[in-house]
């Protein structure tokens, strides 16, 4: 007796497609993206520069990425925690819930008030190991609805177990935390974009140490963590500075309270890597960024802002002059005007993101020569 022949199925709409595919995997996996899916940035936590906020993303207005990894590394006394709290601060404003992991036990509660943070509703959490934080983050996504937002201040002094439990001989635990980092944050990015929660690593630039002259001038650093882990992050911002005495803020005195950052995207997923942006970080009595003053040097190709030997005249849109000629010293006291701020905000806009993302005037405007690096 023949055999029937095996009915043939039919054709499925994507979408039964991808509720087999959802209903197989447990969780949301497989998503329409000409819909809410998580490859979108669901939200932009301001920076606390609005010079480095213009130049993250092509063509808008943004910040660290919501339901992304990135990464904020620098040189020594260059402002990572400083920013960091300030991106905090930021997040709390937006209903996020911030975990704060600190490897140095260092950072003052003080300092992130001072910032804008609320502390009653900020959780401090010491980064005992690599792998506890790790593990602490995979459990609060897995309990808590609410976006959250993670920062580990640092990854480079944060010790993996076998280096606390082991001796003080490095080579007795080679790459051991680079192979966590490689496993734990292959394990992270799918959570956190499901969650729209955000993680911001702090790390270290160190000389990279080589034997090519060509290698050490154009990546004059490295950052500790091994090669894998920069595969996850969406956004990388590197701090450097100068040390020069014209670098640091000053007050009437003459003592030091802040200090000059240079910014470059070492990484980014939005269009934007390579490109650069300077300002100045307060850390005395007051903290934060002097985001005002930085947007002088922002603006100060643009054609609307006219320089007459040593003074300047801002114009609008249609080549009227906005109040009187200032000197570049009463920046700030003009910037106390909501007409004069506001037309320099256009400025920075039509300068800085829309003129980036048309590919219009010099691309030496927007980028850097990494040759030029300042140590």
């Amino acid at each position: 007796m023949a055999k029937k022949s095996a009915a043939k199925a039919g054709k499925m709409s994507m979408a039964d497609m991808r509720s087999m595919i959802n209903k197989q995997a447990g969780i949301n996996v497989a998503h329409s993206l000409t819909e809410k899916n998580p490859t979108q940035v669901p939200y932009w936590i301001p920076t606390g520069s609005r010079w480095l906020d213009s130049i993250i993303s092509r063509g808008q207005m943004a910040g660290i990425p919501g339901a992304k990894i990135s990464e904020l590394a620098g040189l020594a006394s260059t402002g990572k925690s400083y920013m960091a709290a300030q991106v905090a601060a930021n997040a709390q404003k937006m209903g996020i819930d911030v975990f704060y992991f600190d490897s140095e036990s260092a950072i003052d509660p003080e300092f992130l008030k001072n910032a804008g943070c609320d502390l009653d509703e900020l959780m401090y959490i010491q980064a005992m190991s690599v792998e506890f934080v790790l593990e602490t983050i995979e459990s609060l996504l897995a309990s808590n609805n609410n976006k959250m937002l993670f920062i580990w201040d640092s990854l480079a002094l944060t010790p993996a177990i076998s280096d606390i439990e082991g001796d003080f001989n490095p080579q007795s635990s080679m790459a051991v935390k680079a192979r966590i980092l490689a496993k734990g944050l292959s394990k992270l990015i799918i959570p956190i974009a499901n969650s729209e929660s955000t993680f911001l690593i702090l790390n270290q630039l160190k000389a990279n140490i080589t034997r090519s002259p060509s290698e050490a001038m154009t990546t004059p650093y490295m950052t500790p963590g091994g090669k894998a882990t920069i595969y996850s992050y969406s956004l990388r911002i590197w701090l450097t500075g100068r040390k020069a005495k014209a670098s640091f803020v000053t007050d009437d005195k003459g003592f030091r309270v802040g200090s000059e950052v240079k910014v470059r995207l070492e990484k980014s997923r939005f269009g934007t890597q390579g490109r650069q942006c300077n300002f100045k970080i307060l850390w005395g009595n007051k903290i934060g960024i002097q985001d005002d003053e930085s947007l002088f040097d922002a603006v100060s190709s643009s054609e609307s802002l006219k320089r007459l030997g040593a003074w300047y005249e801002l114009h609008d849109a249609n080549g009227n002059a906005i109040g009187s000629k200032f000197q570049s010293t009463k920046w700030v006291d003009r910037m106390k005007d909501d007409v004069f701020r506001q037309r320099v905000h256009e400025i920075m806009d039509e300068e800085v993101i829309f003129k980036f993302d048309k590919r219009l005037g010099n691309a030496s405007d927007f980028y850097e020569d990494k040759e030029e690096v300042e140590n």
